[in-house]
Order: C-alpha cells, then structure tokens, then sequence
C-alpha cells in the first residue's frame, strides 16, 4: 500500500495518506476538509539520485564514517 503525498490548494497543508485503492478519490485536507486537493510527487528514500558528494549521512562523504570510501 503506497503512501502518497497530497497538498490542499485551498489552505495548503501538507499531508499524507496510505492509498488502498488506486480508484478511490483523493482523500479530504485534514485541515479544512477540502477536496480540492493535488497529489505530489516525491523520491522514494535513497532513490533521489543527487549529489554524490555527500554521503547517507548529510555530511560530506569525506567525514561520514559510514566505512565506505
């Protein structure tokens, strides 16, 4: 079951919700009860493909003491 990410266009929360149905509506802003909501699009974590300079950990490969080189 995906967890999506959703963002209300009429007060702009934030939030997310476990999907069970790819057919089902989007669900209300937690918020205000809008349904006027749109889902958005997230990296799952790891697989964003970014700076490989930087390690796992935030900091700069160099000092990250992952034991990786």
């Amino acid at each position: 079951m995906p967890i999506y990410e959703y963002r209300c266009k009429e007060c702009g929360v934030r939030y997310e919700k476990i999907v069970f149905s790819m057919s089902a509506p989007p669900p209300a802003c937690p918020n205000c009860q809008s349904e006027v909501v749109e889902k958005l699009i997230s990296v799952p974590g790891g697989m964003s493909g970014g700076d490989s300079s930087v390690a796992s950990c935030g900091a700069p490969r160099s000092s990250c003491s992952s034991g990786f080189s």
